[in-house]
Protein backbone atom coordinates (compact mmCIF):
# COMPACT_ATOMS: atom_id res chain seq x y z
CA UNK A 1 0.00 0.00 0.00
CA UNK A 2 1.37 3.78 -0.62
CA UNK A 3 1.36 6.01 1.87
CA UNK A 4 -0.17 9.44 1.02
CA UNK A 5 0.50 12.99 3.06
CA UNK A 6 -2.45 15.28 3.62
CA UNK A 7 -3.47 17.88 5.63
CA UNK A 8 -6.78 18.20 7.23
CA UNK A 9 -8.59 20.87 9.07
CA UNK A 10 -10.24 20.31 12.67
CA UNK A 11 -11.39 23.03 14.43
CA UNK A 12 -9.63 25.66 12.29
CA UNK A 13 -6.48 23.70 12.97
CA UNK A 14 -4.75 22.31 10.50
CA UNK A 15 -2.79 18.90 10.91
CA UNK A 16 -0.54 17.21 8.45
CA UNK A 17 -1.48 13.38 8.31
CA UNK A 18 0.44 10.59 6.63
CA UNK A 19 -1.92 8.02 5.62
CA UNK A 20 -2.37 4.78 3.44
CA UNK A 21 -4.08 5.69 0.16
CA UNK A 22 -7.12 3.15 0.64
CA UNK A 23 -7.99 5.16 4.01
CA UNK A 24 -7.89 8.71 2.42
CA UNK A 25 -11.72 9.05 1.72
CA UNK A 26 -12.51 7.36 5.47
CA UNK A 27 -10.14 9.80 7.11
CA UNK A 28 -11.67 12.95 5.15
CA UNK A 29 -15.27 11.54 5.98
CA UNK A 30 -14.27 11.17 9.27
CA UNK A 31 -12.98 15.24 9.48
CA UNK A 32 -16.44 16.11 7.87
CA UNK A 33 -18.45 14.92 10.78
CA UNK A 34 -16.20 16.35 12.80
CA UNK A 35 -16.51 19.58 12.11
CA UNK A 36 -20.63 19.32 11.16
CA UNK A 37 -20.98 17.97 14.66
CA UNK A 38 -18.59 21.08 16.01
CA UNK A 39 -21.15 23.81 14.02
CA UNK A 40 -24.30 22.01 15.10
CA UNK A 41 -23.19 22.45 18.61
CA UNK A 42 -21.86 25.77 17.96
CA UNK A 43 -25.39 26.67 16.56
CA UNK A 44 -27.54 24.68 19.31
CA UNK A 45 -25.77 25.69 22.62
CA UNK A 46 -23.96 29.38 24.13
CA UNK A 47 -20.58 27.38 23.26
CA UNK A 48 -18.09 29.30 21.66
CA UNK A 49 -14.86 27.90 23.07
CA UNK A 50 -13.27 25.13 20.33
CA UNK A 51 -11.72 23.11 23.02
CA UNK A 52 -15.17 22.43 24.95
CA UNK A 53 -16.72 21.94 21.23
CA UNK A 54 -14.07 19.58 20.29
CA UNK A 55 -14.70 17.88 23.77
CA UNK A 56 -18.61 17.81 23.48
CA UNK A 57 -17.44 16.26 20.04
CA UNK A 58 -15.49 13.56 21.61
CA UNK A 59 -17.58 13.00 23.88
CA UNK A 60 -20.87 12.27 21.30
CA UNK A 61 -18.57 10.04 19.57
CA UNK A 62 -17.25 8.04 22.46
CA UNK A 63 -20.56 7.90 23.69
CA UNK A 64 -21.86 6.25 20.29
CA UNK A 65 -18.66 3.64 20.07
CA UNK A 66 -19.45 1.87 23.73
CA UNK A 67 -23.37 2.00 22.71
CA UNK A 68 -22.11 0.38 19.43
CA UNK A 69 -19.50 -2.16 21.31
CA UNK A 70 -22.30 -3.05 23.91
CA UNK A 71 -24.28 -3.64 21.33
CA UNK A 72 -22.16 -6.12 19.24
CA UNK A 73 -20.84 -8.01 22.96
CA UNK A 74 -24.77 -8.27 23.70
CA UNK A 75 -25.28 -9.72 20.30
CA UNK A 76 -22.31 -12.52 20.28
CA UNK A 77 -23.29 -13.22 23.92
CA UNK A 78 -26.79 -13.81 23.11
CA UNK A 79 -25.89 -16.48 19.94
CA UNK A 80 -23.87 -18.11 22.74
CA UNK A 81 -26.68 -18.86 24.93
CA UNK A 82 -28.66 -20.10 22.20
CA UNK A 83 -25.84 -22.24 21.36
CA UNK A 84 -24.99 -23.79 24.83
CA UNK A 85 -28.90 -23.90 25.53
CA UNK A 86 -29.22 -25.74 22.06
CA UNK A 87 -26.24 -28.27 23.28
CA UNK A 88 -27.54 -29.06 26.56
CA UNK A 89 -31.09 -29.91 24.80
CA UNK A 90 -29.69 -32.00 22.87
CA UNK A 91 -28.05 -33.60 26.07
CA UNK A 92 -31.30 -34.78 27.78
Amino acid sequence: MSELSIKVTIGGRSYPLTINRSEEERIRKAVSEIDKNIKELKNNYAVVDMQDLLAMTALEYATDSVKQNNSVEFDHLSKEIIQLRDELDLNK
